[in-house]
């Protein structure tokens, strides 16, 4: 072996493996070989130098070491991770951690693991960026600073478990506020007054003596009735008739961002999911010619595109197409992302002919529909926009001006890659002057609706559009919030809980900047600067973290304590203590006051426990009851003797024995169907046999 390729996952690593021959070597680091310890602060303050005290992990130990052997007989070692500040900072760990100086290994960078992208990447190795490092740096040492600091402030005055983050904590408050509009928002009544015109032409009342009739300007049903009682016994005619051409433009190739709300949209994929799909895209997957790397890097805010993709492209929209769909000159796009690396690419296909419909036989489902998403958004935006004839008729009266509105589609340009367009409303055709008849006449109520409140999509949309975060944060941060309890997501809607609101109103006072989106913002564009080599990492560290500690010594000692412990009244059933009424991270509930000695618990309006249902068989591990219980997965079959016996099956065990092995069957329904099936060695019976 004379080189040795380090990068992070052992997907990628095989990927590549396939491209080089014998004088390589593919290794994965699995991910951050050294960070900060887990069981302390983990960084060393002195005179405001600020040096972080990183450990190699115990479950990197053995992966290290392997690196390390491997590296003694090679002649060039190569750094190899994702070209981002999180992958550049990995291989300047990895150096560090197999004892090599991180300024002297080669490092290659490449937007997609194909074979021409690796080769080219080899030929043109660079030294690791520092000024990323640094940035990467900062940011873990920011985010441990205000998670170390203020997470055991608010466990002291709230409650146990919960925590803040620099980032995690400001998307919390938009979530909160949302909710505050919400819970606030008083519905307004309002009354639209609408048409139907030679039996099947929509319309709706624009104009009544004169004046025009927008949203909410008709608020009373006497107002309403009244209007219509003059209306419907006039004589309309055709007063205009408005045709007009517009274009609908073709949309850019995704960047994270919008990856992961149209994935969530249209696929109902969240963004973790959609993350891990896309990670298994570009890593790589089997197709017509071997295992590669689908698309482009998948954590970006760039739209540009590789001249040598657009040409790609421009050829095949040609070929499939028509010279018709193909534009003058190609489309180019520039990303309004505060901070967007345009150096990287937009996420695209790696190589075109592998189609989404050739892409069916060596893909698994969900891989497939976010592939075809990603395949087809990238082809359609190098096309020719689309164009729409929009049409306007206004039916007019003595007193009034009613509105019908159509359109019809002259050409599907960039719509045709995606197998569908909009359908067509067209209007009849009419001539200026004509008598119209009128068919139907009625004053419809509605109210006023509150905000929506924010789905992941939405979230994420409105967090990009702050600069809070990065492309590779949006997902975490989500994540993070729902397994804090701070957020719970029901029918794609994030409904915050009762402790976020009480978190929030504790940081607002005392930690404004923690919640507030400009800080946080801010201190992206300072860690962007950081990056570019335009602002001192130390110093930005500094100047955050005084102010910041000064709260929180200030907080542990007038912050008053909002936990609220309200007697009931009621004895304890275990142990004849007194019952009292916390809260905690799924609202309020009844516990034991002697707790933690003592941990009964029910959930706030319950006088006891259910008792559990007993199914008449026996344990086959003990002999005992089998009792039916449930948890947040649903319902699951157990023995009574737990916790001294731990037996559970997902399915209802049965007293039948299998004919393979003489074991317990449960009855569990596949393919709709009733059937049984051994829990030792799986063997399967029809339930009618």
């Amino acid at each position: 072996m004379k080189n040795l390729i380090i990068v992070e996952s052992p997907t990628k690593a095989k990927t590549i493996k396939n491209f080089l021959g014998k004088d390589y070597a593919v290794i994965a680091s699995k991910g951050h070989v050294r960070d900060l310890p887990k069981s302390s602060f983990g960084i060393k303050i002195e005179d405001n130098t600020f040096t972080p005290e990183y450990r190699t992990p115990k479950d990197h130990s053995a992966i290290v070491k392997e690196i390390k052997a491997l590296a003694k007989n090679a002649e060039t070692i190569y750094i190899a991770t994702d070209e981002d500040r999180e992958g550049e900072a990995i291989g300047f760990h990895i150096a560090t951690a197999i004892g090599k100086k991180p300024e002297e290994l080669p490092r290659i960078v490449f937007h997609e693991i194909t074979q021409n992208a690796i080769t080219h990447a080899l030929e043109n190795p660079r030294t690791l960026d520092f000024s990323s490092i640094n940035a990467q740096q900062t940011r873990r040492l920011l985010d441990r600073i205000v998670g170390y600091k203020l997470s055991p402030l608010l466990a002291s005055k709230i409650q146990k478990g919960l925590s803040a983050g620099r980032v995690q904590s400001s998307s919390l408050k938009i979530i909160v506020d949302r909710e505050k509009e919400i819970r606030a928002f008083k519905p307004q009544e309002f009354w639209s007054i609408d048409a139907l015109f030679n039996k099947n032409i929509e319309s709706l009342l624009v104009e009544f003596d004169g004046q025009k009739i927008e949203k909410m300007t008709i608020s009373m049903k006497d107002r309403a009735n009244e209007i219509v009682s003059r209306l419907k016994n006039e004589t309309y005619t055709v007063g205009k008739i408005e045709r007009k051409e517009r274009k609908s433009r073709t949309n850019p190739p995704f960047m994270t961002s919008t990856l992961q709300q149209n994935a969530s949209s249209m696929l109902g994929f969240s963004p973790k999911k959609t993350m891990m799909l896309a990670q298994n895209l570009y890593e790589g997957v089997k197709t017509h010619k071997g295992t590669m790397g689908v698309i482009t890097y998948m954590r970006t805010d760039s739209l540009n595109i590789a001249k040598e993709a657009i040409e790609e492209a421009r050829h095949q929209i040609l070929e499939q197409f028509g010279e018709k769909y193909l534009p003058k000159k190609p489309n180019y796009y520039k990303s309004s992302s505060k901070g967007a690396q345009e150096a990287h690419e937009a996420i695209r296909p790696t190589v075109l002919d592998f189609t989404p419909e050739l892409a069916k036989t060596y893909l698994e489902p969900d891989q497939l529909k976010l592939y075809t998403l990603i395949y087809n958004r990238f082809l359609a935006s190098q096309m020719n926009d689309a164009l729409f004839e929009s049409q306007t008729l206004i039916f007019a009266s003595e007193s009034g001006k009613f509105k019908a509105s159509g359109r019809k589609l002259l050409f599907d340009g960039f719509y045709r890659v995606y197998g569908a367009s909009d359908k067509d409303k067209l209007l009849p055709d009419l001539s200026q002057g004509q008598e119209v008849s009128l068919d139907k006449l009625d004053a419809n109520q509605h109210f006023t609706e509150p905000p929506a409140r924010f789905s992941e999509a939405s979230l994420i949309k409105k967090l990009e559009s702050l600069g809070i975060g990065r492309p590779s944060t949006y997902a975490p941060t989500i994540s993070t919030l729902s397994a804090r309890s701070y957020i719970t997501i029901e029918k794609k809607q994030i409904i915050p809980s009762e402790i976020a609101f009480t978190v929030i109103e504790l940081l607002e006072k005392n930690f404004p900047s923690i919640v507030d989106s400009s800080f946080t913002s801010e201190m992206e564009e300072k860690l962007d600067l950081i990056a570019e080599d335009s602002a001192d990492w130390q110093q930005t560290l500094s100047e955050f973290y005084g102010p910041f500690i000064e709260r929180v010594e200030e907080g542990k000692k007038n912050i008053k304590s909002q936990k609220v412990v309200i007697p009931t009244g009621e004895i304890c059933p275990e142990c004849g203590g007194e019952l009292v009424k916390r809260k905690g991270r799924f609202g309020e509930f009844i516990s034991c006051n002697n707790f933690p000695k003592c941990k009964y618990t029910r959930n706030l309006g319950k006088t006891e426990k259910k008792p559990l249902k007993t199914i008449d068989v026996k344990c086959p591990e003990c002999g005992g009851d089998i009792v039916e219980r449930t948890s947040r997965r649903g319902k699951f079959f157990g023995c009574a003797n737990y916790p001294k016996c731990k037996f559970i099956s997902n399915y209802e065990p049965t007293n039948r024995k299998c004919s393979e092995c003489g074991g317990m069957m449960v009855t569990r329904e596949l393919r709709k169907k009733q059937i049984f099936e051994c829990i030792k060695c799986k063997h399967r019976e029809d339930a009618d046999a």
